[in-house]
């Protein structure tokens, strides 16, 4: 793939492949120098044009701790507030010699249309377009529960909150169903999409009856920002019902874990204590999302292929076991060789 714009279009491989190679970059954290020469010479564009702290210092960490060079723009103070449309932008980024460009946008496939328009030539990251995908989020995510729950196969993972307007939901769902998760969706009526028949994921109204049977909780942020009209009575009334307090969190079985994208409304969709909780990963997702969006950026960018062909050849139903069993083998050394050899040497010493 040359670009990634929707956790959808992702294979249980190539989600697996990002995963695993994630888990190897991961290991840069426990180093002195945590840098790789792997995108020395490359050049990273942070493209984004709707305001971010985690993702945008994600990426920019992530890039540079590959040895990339990284250009920030910012749409605030730039040619885009003086009416500078998104083609003069890209194409603007393309003179510049951009290999790799990671764009957040607040309009739904802005990144798809950079990606297939022929504006530019580099690989495209979709970093969060208005209320469409976040795929980088919905594979840190999915990174963190595998470090803590294993395999993802079969695991019940329910999420709560404004679908509604969360792109973070709609990634995760996808990826998650993907990777075998059975994915449960809790929120209001008024903050589920209207029809949901697309998609992979059961949808439910009481959060109390979905968390004794959950191994995993992902809290999603209310997004006022996003509400032009009152979805529901009061913050009061939404803390009540699908708040998650110290009560609720009792009621998840011991080896469960909380998730929360960032940032968070304390006090509304996840109580203080909660949020400071052991049980909780929200920082351990921040770190988390630079490992894995080193991972996408070297796969997508420089990967080299033996590292590639290494996670991928990997036996998967012992297909590449019986591959390797039926591949032909090199020819042996002839069984004469030694006997001629020692027939030789006689007749030299007979002589």
């Amino acid at each position: 793939m040359r670009h990634l714009l929707s956790a959808g279009d992702l294979s249980r491989d190539e989600a697996n492949l990002i995963l695993d190679t994630a888990e190897e970059m991961r290991s840069l954290a426990d180093r002195p120098i945590k840098k790789l020469p792997a995108l020395r010479g490359r050049t990273v564009v942070n493209l984004f044009f709707e305001d971010s702290t985690r993702t945008r210092i994600s990426f920019e960490a992530a890039a540079k701790r590959l040895s990339a060079d990284v250009i920030n723009f910012s749409a605030k103070g730039s040619s885009v507030s003086k009416g500078e449309s998104l083609k003069d932008t890209a194409l603007t980024l393309q003179a510049m010699g951009a290999d790799g460009v990671v764009c957040r946008h607040g309009s739904s496939g802005a990144p798809h249309l950079l990606a297939t328009s022929g504006w530019m030539t580099g690989s495209v990251v979709n970093a969060g377009d208005g209320t469409h995908e976040h795929p980088t989020q919905a594979l840190l995510d999915a990174f963190t529960m595998r470090r803590h729950l294993g395999s993802l196969d079969g695991r019940r993972i329910t999420i709560v909150g404004d679908v509604l307007h969360s792109r973070v939901a709609r990634s995760n769902v996808l990826l998650l169903s993907t990777l075998g998760a059975d994915v449960t969706v809790v929120a209001p009526p008024t903050l589920l999409p209207v029809d949901m028949t697309a998609w992979p994921c059961a949808t439910s109204y009481d959060l109390d009856a979905a968390l004794p049977k959950s191994d995993a909780v992902m809290m999603l942020r209310v997004q006022r920002e996003r509400m032009g009209d009152a979805f529901f009575p009061s913050a009061r009334e939404y803390t009540r019902r699908y708040g998650l307090d110290v009560h609720r969190m009792a009621q998840l079985p011991d080896e469960a874990i909380v998730l929360h994208p960032g940032p968070m409304n304390r006090g509304m969709e996840i109580t203080a204590e909660v949020a400071d909780s052991p049980r909780c990963t929200a920082v351990e997702q921040v770190a988390n999302g630079v490992s894995t969006r080193m991972a996408v950026l070297y796969l997508l960018l420089g990967g080299s292929e033996p590292a590639i062909s290494t996670a991928r050849t990997e036996p998967a139903n012992g297909h590449a076991a019986a591959e390797s069993a039926a591949a032909p083998t090199a020819p042996a050394e002839p069984a004469s060789a030694e006997p001629a050899r020692t027939e030789h040497a006689r007749t030299e010493e007979n002589k």
